[in-house]
C-alpha cells in the first residue's frame, strides 16, 4: 500500500492515476495511522511553498512526515513536496520548512529566451547511480512546472540536474528518501519508470 498524502497539495488525483496504472494500492489520506502503516509514503504537490507548508501544519501532517523520513520507508517528494524538505524558499520569505534536508529554495532567474515559470519538457543529467533512476537514459525528458528551484546544500544527495538558465537540482536521494521537482506522474514512459522503480525499493 502506497500511502499519498493529501494536504490539498494541488496534483494528487494524477500521482494516484499513475500508481493506479502500474497496478499499485494507493489510499490518498492524512490519517496518520494509515500514513505509519503504509508500506510506502508520496508527498506530492504543486503550489506555493509558503501556502503549502500552512496546509501540511494546519493538518497536523508535520511530525509523520519528518518521521516517516527518518524511518527507513521508502519515501518520494515531488515538485513543492521536495521543496517541502529543505528549511526554506525565496518564494515565501518568513515560511518554515521540514528541514529534512539542507539547500535553498531560489527563483529562476530571467534570462534571454526563458520564461518563468518553466512549463514543460526538459531532460535531466544524471549525476550519480541512483535507485530512483535506475536505468532512465542519461538526457530523457520529464515534465516540469516550477518558478523556483532547488540549490542543495550537499552535492552528494543529488542525483540529477536540469539546466534552465541555471544548473537545477532536479533530484535528490537519501537514504529512503526521494525527490523530484520535475512531475514523475505527468511524464509519460520515463516517469512511469521513475514511479514503477520507487514501487520495487
Amino acid at each position: 500500500m502506497i500511502a499519498i498524502i493529501d494536504y490539498d497539495a494541488g496534483n494528487i488525483r494524477s500521482v494516484e492515476k499513475a500508481f493506479g496504472a502500474l497496478g499499485e494500492e494507493t489510499v490518498v489520506t492524512r490519517d496518520e495511522k494509515l500514513i505509519r502503516e503504509a508500506e510506502r509514503v508520496v508527498l506530492p504537490g504543486v503550489g506555493v511553498f509558503g501556502d503549502a507548508a500552512a496546509k501540511l501544519r494546519d493538518y497536523g501532517l508535520e511530525q509523520v512526515v519528518k518521521q516517516t523520513a527518518g524511518s527507513g520507508k521508502p519515501f518520494l517528494a515531488i515538485c513543492v513536496g521536495l521543496q517541502l524538505l529543505f528549511d526554506e524558499s525565496e518564494e515565501s520569505p518568513g515560511a518554515e520548512g521540514l528541514g529534512i534536508m539542507k539547500g535553498r529554495i531560489l527563483r529562476i532567474p530571467d534570462g534571454p529566451g526563458l520564461t518563468v515559470p518553466q512549463i514543460g519538457w526538459n531532460s535531466l543529467h544524471k549525476t550519480k547511480e541512483s535507485k530512483l533512476l535506475h536505468g532512465i537514459d542519461e538526457g530523457a525528458f520529464v515534465y516540469f512546472v516550477h518558478s523556483y528551484y532547488l540549490k542543495a546544500e550537499d552535492a552528494d544527495v543529488v542525483t540529477a540536474t536540469t539546466d534552465y538558465g541555471v544548473e537545477i537540482h532536479a533530484a535528490v536521494e537519501r537514504g529512503n528518501v526521494f525527490a523530484t521537482q520535475f512531475h514523475p506522474e505527468k511524464s509519460s514512459k520515463t516517469g512511469l519508470k521513475i514511479l514503477k522503480n520507487f514501487c520495487e525499493i
